[in-house]
């Protein structure tokens, strides 16, 4: 069984009790629980993703690497970036992913520079995101708790857990290819090996909460410096 197959029967098994158990989760669930709040947090979440993506490869090619361009993934279009099984999860479990835009290291004028820059570039998008987010509830004159407020809210807080989320030094996760660029060589070789069963590592330790302590803490710091560069 491939790992798609392996990742799509974890998610029926997830989906299939959270219904036996009356507590479906995901947005499928906040369709029918809130369907406002789902139209405002789906689209948050969707542009804050291709955002991260977009980023990914528009540093890319700075570094070096024209590959994302080539193949047209340095694009909003949010059809560019849509992965089916990573989609599903989204919806019926919370936890989801986009496309990943291909990069290929070998291309970059500095390999551990471009590997810092490129895999921090996503984190930078979204944690700017939810700068520019706040600096509008902090800015305009909106209404308490009208659709536009809503939506800044949502999307200030997706892009927060979006950020502090990919700064977890585990791979995939852009965190651990930061971590490389600064790792000695065998450091970078044992990342590379854990990487092909980091989504199951990461799957077990959310289940468990035990990364919940270092997300807070990365939420707790991203906030301290939004609040420091908002008077």
């Amino acid at each position: 069984m491939g790992p798609n197959n392996i990742f799509f029967l974890f998610l029926m098994i997830y989906f299939l009790s959270g219904l036996l158990s009356g507590s479906p989760v995901g947005l499928f669930s906040l369709l029918f629980r809130n369907p406002l709040a789902f139209l405002l947090l789906a689209p948050a979440i969707f542009f804050s993703i291709v955002i991260h993506e977009v980023a990914h490869g528009w540093v890319a090619e700075k570094m070096g690497d024209g590959t994302a361009r080539w193949l047209g993934r340095i694009s909003l279009d949010p059809r560019k970036h849509f992965d089916p099984v990573g989609t599903l999860m989204l919806f019926f479990t919370g936890f989801g992913w986009a496309k990943p835009v291909p990069i290929n290291v070998s291309n970059f004028y500095s390999f551990r520079q471009g590997l810092i820059l490129v895999s921090g570039a996503g984190i930078a998008a979204n944690f700017i995101l939810a700068f520019l987010a706040i600096l509008s509830l902090h800015w305009l004159s909106l209404t308490l708790y009208s659709p536009i407020h809503l939506f800044l809210i949502y999307l200030a807080r997706v892009n927060i857990m979006l950020a502090s989320f990919n700064l977890i030094p585990i791979p995939p996760l852009d965190g651990s290819k930061i971590l490389m660029g600064f790792a000695s060589r065998e450091m970078q070789y044992t990342l590379e090996r854990i990487e092909p069963y980091g989504f199951f590592i990461i799957i077990g330790l959310l289940f468990f909460g035990l990364l919940d302590p270092l997300i807070d803490l990365f939420q707790w710091i991203m906030m301290g410096i939004i609040d420091l560069l908002i008077p």
